[in-house]
């Protein structure tokens, strides 16, 4: 790895104090740039802009590519600061002008056939689980994390984050570290801490081992679980009821959000569940649910 990437992401870790998880993607993003310029030390806006050339006609999305040029963007400003680059060559590079795409919202019916069959799939782990006793706590996890990731709409990297003392089962509270090290408390409700109380008084010990420490949810081996364990506990359920193209944490996280603001939730009280910093990003779920009304308008009313 550049050396500039590994002082870079030092900067990020205990300056910014941002989370591994977007360390980690930061540090992904300008390997990538050093394995194409072939070094960062005398990088300029035309390489820049030929490497993300070359990422578009890659058929990478606009919002992976607006995500390098935010990595770009904040190596060479900290670059320049420290004197590692004479100039800053981002300040001239664009971003890619953003979609028009919604995200993939699931029905009240699809949230309930996704809860019903992880029940189901852990109440037939329970009938054998005395001869696969692993088989059933991964199957009463699973249940617990498709219920707290619709409850809370917190983000995948949050959830795989959490402790055991995040949970706050008497008032149903959740305590999230999210993005920029931001602590914010997020509600859910009885059907969430059912699964939760669960998984940690029965199952967990189940898993637990050596290296648990105090992580909520546990891979099979023991170790506080990967973001793509969770990714794939997700994406095989949505699969699996057969009638919705959403896959991904997302989805879910997408779908909280929208069905609070349907049910009359405040657009700021949604702001601060899902941990964002600017209201315009919370304004998409408005947007989307817009979009559903003038379906449902146009399809029923006689003069639509």
């Amino acid at each position: 790895m550049d050396p500039l990437v590994e002082e870079f992401a030092a900067h990020l870790r205990d300056e910014r104090r941002l989370s591994e998880h977007t360390v980690r993607g930061y540090t992904s993003d300008l390997v990538q740039l050093s394995g194409h310029t072939g070094g960062l030390r005398n990088l300029g806006l035309a390489q820049l802009r030929t490497w993300l050339a070359q990422l578009h006609a890659a058929g990478l999305s606009r919002s992976t590519l607006n995500r390098k040029t935010a990595s770009a963007r904040a190596f060479t400003a900290w670059a320049h600061k420290r004197g590692h680059l004479s100039e800053d060559p981002a300040v001239r590079l664009k971003s890619a002008a953003r979609g028009s795409h919604l995200p993939d919202v699931l029905q009240a019916s699809h949230v309930q056939g996704l809860t019903e069959a992880a029940s189901q799939m852990r109440q037939a782990y329970e009938r054998i689980k005395d001869q696969d006793p692993s088989g059933w706590a991964v199957a009463v996890r699973d249940e617990a994390i498709l219920e707290l990731l619709y409850a809370t709409g917190v983000r995948v990297s949050e959830l795989a984050g959490l402790g055991l003392g995040s949970v706050d089962f008497q008032r149903r509270m959740l305590k999230v570290l999210g993005k920029g090290r931001r602590e914010r408390m997020v509600p859910f409700g009885a059907p969430a801490q059912q699964a939760l109380e669960r998984w940690t008084a029965q199952a967990r010990p189940v898993l637990t081992g050596p290296r648990s420490g105090e992580a909520l949810f546990l891979g099979e081996r023991g170790a506080r679980i990967d973001v793509r364990v969770v990714r794939r506990v997700v994406d095989t359920a949505l699969e699996a009821l057969g009638t919705t193209s959403a896959r991904g944490p997302h989805a879910l996280r997408h779908t909280a959000a929208t069905h609070l603001l349907e049910g009359g939730a405040d657009l700021r009280a949604v702001q601060e569940l899902l941990g964002h910093a600017s209201l315009a990003t919370t304004q998409i779920y408005t947007h989307v649910s817009a979009e559903r009304l003038a379906k449902a308008y146009a399809q029923a009313h006689p003069r639509a």
